[in-house]
């Protein structure tokens, strides 16, 4: 999985675009659409397709927003839709028609197979997660089941067999933090910006945003100080970081906040746009939208202030 995307051959973008998707042509929405449609068909499937979701006939709807943004990001272009859409449909029928791991799997097995999984608002119901934690505005931390081909992302009715919570979160994290790393890349400037950026296809990658202080040690070597470091998660399979020493945090967070806005766009598995300040575990939003929706703004509250003021006059 690289850092920047590439662009695949597509329609041109001054094409009429597709009303859900719009990343897609017409053309290439109804492609993709009667694609799904087919792959459901070689399953033994007849479904019935909307513009972001399909039905059988037993009434079970499947979502098309991530395949959707799985094919608008793989950089072979429409040549490799009909193999990742044949390959997506049979492995949510092969998760949906097996019996729940809950009720095959042992306990001590699902506790050494959760994971803490940071959400986006828009990646869950609160209805059923009412343990969930709140780490910022929008942004949330549950506990997942990680399977051979699917992630399980448990309710309050599945995790309360397990165990107490705060034992099952610790288990988790404990979990997370033997993750290898996949991918790692240092994104550099010439005015001295630097952050780091580790990448994985692993579900989990930005969700290691709650075992910073390993990531980082293992990642750089470097030590989390009371100043903490700035950190985005623009979609499940990134983690940026900068670990804030001195007035590098300047350009390193205009920088940052370009990136997490650049790479929330159109991705599966989205999490949050913004830059956040880490600070013992506790984060911050540092970015937002324009109010009128266009452009980037950097918003720090009296806190963070201090902190600029600080290292600029440390640096003086």
């Amino acid at each position: 999985m690289g850092l920047f995307r590439r662009g695949p051959k597509r329609d041109r973008q001054d094409a009429p675009r597709d009303t859900e998707f719009p990343y897609f042509s017409v053309d290439e929405g109804a492609r993709f659409r009667g694609q799904v449609r087919e792959a459901f068909a070689e399953q033994g499937l007849e479904v019935t397709v909307f513009a972001d979701a399909v039905t059988d006939s037993a009434g079970r709807q499947f979502g098309l927003a991530n395949l959707a943004a799985v094919l608008h990001n793989d950089d072979r272009g429409p040549r490799s839709w009909p193999e990742l859409v044949r390959r997506h449909v049979g492995m949510v029928l092969r998760t949906m028609d097996a019996p729940s791991a809950l009720d095959t799997l042992p306990t001590e097995q699902i506790r050494a197979q959760l994971y803490p999984r940071v959400l986006g608002a828009d990646g869950f119901d609160p209805r059923n997660f009412t343990y969930a934690r709140t780490l910022a505005p929008g942004l949330h931390e549950i506990i997942a089941l990680d399977l051979p081909e699917s992630v399980m992302m448990l309710t309050d009715e599945a995790l309360e067999p397990l165990g107490d919570l705060p034992y099952l979160r610790e288990q988790a994290l404990y979990n997370l933090r033997g993750l290898p790393i996949e991918a790692h890349e240092t994104v550099k400037g010439d005015d001295g910006m630097r952050f780091e950026v580790i990448l994985g296809d692993s579900f989990y990658t930005a969700s290691r945003v709650l075992a910073l202080e390993s990531v980082v040690r293992e990642v750089t070597g470097d030590t989390l100080t009371d100043d903490g470091a700035l950190v985005a998660m623009p979609f499940r399979h990134q983690l940026a970081f900068h670990v804030i020493h001195d007035t590098r945090v300047i350009p390193a967070l205009n920088a940052m906040a370009s990136f997490a806005a650049s790479g929330f766009t159109d991705t599966p598995g989205a999490i949050s746009p913004y830059v956040y300040w880490w600070r013992n575990g506790v984060l911050t939003q540092l970015s937002d939208r324009e109010e009128d929706g266009d452009g980037l703004r950097i918003v720090v509250g009296e806190e963070f202030r201090a902190l600029l003021e600080r290292l600029v006059a440390e640096d003086e």
